[in-house]
Parts: structure tokens; C-alpha cells; sequence
């Protein structure tokens, strides 16, 4: 018993009770899958190695660069999310997952959260940063998740126009309640 015995379980985040944002590892893990009973699967740009079976699989082609649009695929992410949910009696669930789980997927969960629960942008972010700190959408897509929340809601909550580099620092910015001291 001198090894340390590492059970192999891709680092996934619950930001919804429905709905888990990770790396595209988690979409080929079984374990995980079957464990968290997860119905659905949307990757955002990467592909997994292997599909499940009896897991739905969805793919949305976007790049992680700050010039792709989110507007073009948000709508149809949506669709697929809300989808999801309602399956088997409402008891679907899925796994959102880009290749790493820090810029596009959260970006997507982060458009679903203000188009479909009314939250802001800072709630929004704040809650998927809480739950795993290491999301840092890059600076065109938070420009541009800035833009949808002014369309939807009228306003801007968030006044950066880049996320801090350290965890701590994205953690402390949605724990504020004016980040910009204004």
C-alpha cells in the first residue's frame, strides 16, 4: 500500500443542478458519465475521443479566439441545454465541455445562465467561477457575453474587460459587490 492509488476522475464542475461544465476528457469517462448520470453531452469545439453509449452527443464548431462570434452558436446551445434537461421526464442531464473547460464552455453555460435564468453577467460568471476557478472566458467572448447582457438586460454588471490571471483574483472579483469602485 506504499503507491498511492489515483482514481481517474476528470476535474467536472457542477454549475447547475442539471448541468456540469469540465474538459473534454469527462465526454469519453464512463465512470464519470454513468456516475453522474449524465444524458447529454455538448462539446463546443473538441471532439471527445469516444462516445458513450446511451449518451446523447452534440457538437458546436467554435474556435477559442477572441474574434469567433458567440452570437452564431448560442441560440442553438440553448436549444440543446434546454433540451437536454427535459429528457426523460426532466431528468436529463449534461456535460457542456470545449477542450479544457476554461474559455468556451463556460462561455456558452454563461450565455445559457442570462438567456434562460435571468441572471446578469456577474451572477452568471460568478457562479461558474465559484464552482470552478480556473474559467477565464477569453476577452472577446466576455466582450461579447457584455454585449448579450446589455441586449437582454439593459445594462452591464461587469466592468472588466478581461478576467484576473489568478484564480484567487477571478474568485474575489464576483465576490464584490462593485468591483470598480464606482
Amino acid at each position: 500500500m506504499g503507491k498511492r492509488e489515483k482514481v481517474s476522475q476528470p476535474p467536472v464542475s457542477l454549475i447547475l443542478p442539471s448541468i456540469y461544465l469540465g474538459p473534454c476528457s469527462a465526454a469519453s469517462s464512463k465512470s464519470f458519465l454513468t456516475t453522474k448520470s449524465i444524458t447529454h453531452v455538448l462539446s463546443i469545439g473538441a471532439s471527445p475521443k469516444e462516445n458513450i453509449d446511451g449518451v446523447i452527443y452534440h457538437r458546436i464548431p467554435l474556435t477559442d479566439s477572441p474574434s469567433s462570434s458567440i452570437s452564431s452558436i448560442c441560440d442553438s446551445a440553448c436549444t440543446i441545454i434546454d433540451e437536454s434537461l427535459k429528457f426523460k421526464d426532466a431528468t436529463g442531464r449534461i456535460l457542456v465541455h470545449c477542450s479544457a473547460g476554461i474559455s468556451r464552455s463556460p462561455t456558452v453555460v454563461a450565455a445559457y445562465l442570462m438567456k434562460r435564468c435571468g441572471m446578469s453577467l456577474k451572477v452568471a460568471l460568478g457562479q461558474i467561477v465559484r464552482a470552478r476557478p480556473q474559467v477565464s472566458p477569453n476577452p472577446g467572448f466576455l466582450r461579447q457575453l457584455k454585449n448579450l447582457e446589455m441586449e437582454i438586460f439593459g445594462n452591464m454588471s461587469l466592468h472588466v474587460d478581461e478576467l484576473p490571471k489568478r484564480e484567487k483574483d477571478r474568485i474575489a472579483l464576483f465576490d464584490t459587490e462593485d468591483p470598480a469602485g464606482a
